[in-house]
């Protein structure tokens, strides 16, 4: 997909700038790479807060924002995090949880109708052993075994039923609800291993899609690597710990030096508790693509491209 030859004009809302283009995702699938490296060209402003999350309303009573988490609450906060943005610069942000949210496209439409989206698809089961992964260091998932923790992923949340992973794998329904909204040009559909293994060619192609200057120097970069966290136990002290209000807990970083309240303890946290993920227990991983075939199909006819063979799918039954 191509974009049109002329950028859109910027458009403000209340007198403020709103968003040129988002990164709607999906998680664990470079989203956070693309970000960082789309920040430092010099045409582009993107939101310091990587994830905003405003546009998915249906969401936010399943993954509720910490107190302390900065994240916009009104359209007044969430329009203030492109004050800085400067008017020649394209206006971004990357939120994830917009490609799984079933109101975020619709939402985007509303508030900037020539708005440019971006999505990032991976291969479904390692998209899931990734994000088991990231939710274990998070401490959202306290089962540490993919297997049972895909055989007891369905919870209630906020009066739901959801699915911790599954509900992230409706790869075409995702994509339909942009191209309902959004021209064909408006959108941008990037898969994950070529992200990885043509990194700068990748990059520079969002860059023309976007209208910017694709000569411009850029930083490649490998952003929230996955991990496995070695001890679930040591990592929860270890985050509590950085984390406390206590006065004596308080009292005791301070001893230890003024950079604690920085970012050492959360070094620290991760030197003692993070590793490289042990190798992939390959009947999980069988399963899981046996499980997600018919998407796999459904997203090679949908998309144009054989992803069966890219993701290795072809000789599952």
């Amino acid at each position: 997909m191509t974009s049109s030859t002329d950028a859109p004009s910027p458009r403000y809302l209340q007198g403020r700038r709103v968003p040129d283009f988002f990164i709607v995702g999906h998680h664990k699938s470079g989203t956070t790479a693309l970000y960082e490296m789309l920040r430092r060209h010099p045409q582009i402003f993107m939101s310091s807060v990587k994830e905003p999350r405003f546009l998915a309303a249906d969401l936010r009573a399943l993954v509720p924002a910490a107190k302390d988490s900065g994240l916009p609450e009104t359209l007044e906060a969430y329009l203030a995090l492109f004050d800085d943005a400067r008017d020649e610069q394209r206006v971004g942000e990357a939120s994830p949880s917009y490609l799984r949210s079933q109101t975020a496209a619709g939402a985007i439409a509303e508030l900037q109708p020539q708005a440019r989206i971006i999505a990032i698809l991976r291969e479904p089961a390692s998209f899931v052993r990734s994000m088991h992964l990231q939710m274990l260091q998070e401490h959202v998932e306290s089962e540490p075994d993919l297997g049972r923790a895909i055989a007891a992923e369905e919870i209630e949340r906020a009066g739901q039923r959801v699915r911790r992973y599954a509900d992230h794998v409706h790869y075409v329904e995702q994509l339909r609800r942009y191209h309902d909204v959004f021209g064909a040009d408006q959108v941008l559909v990037l898969i994950y291993d070529d992200f990885r293994s043509e990194n700068d060619g990748t990059v520079r192609r969002v860059l023309r899609f976007l209208d910017v200057d694709e000569h411009a120097p850029i930083e490649l970069l490998d952003a929230n690597p996955t991990v496995q966290v070695r001890s679930l136990r040591l990592d929860s002290a270890l985050r509590k710990l950085s984390r406390s209000r206590n006065p004596a807990v308080r009292a005791f970083r301070r001893t230890l030096g003024g950079h604690v309240q920085g970012g050492t303890l959360q070094a620290l946290r991760r030197r003692l508790t993070y590793g490289e993920p042990e190798p992939a227990d390959e009947a999980v991983m069988l399963e899981l693509r046996r499980r997600y075939k018919d998407e796999v199909l459904a997203l090679s006819a949908y998309l144009d491209r054989d992803l069966t063979g890219l993701w290795g799918y072809r000789e599952i039954d």
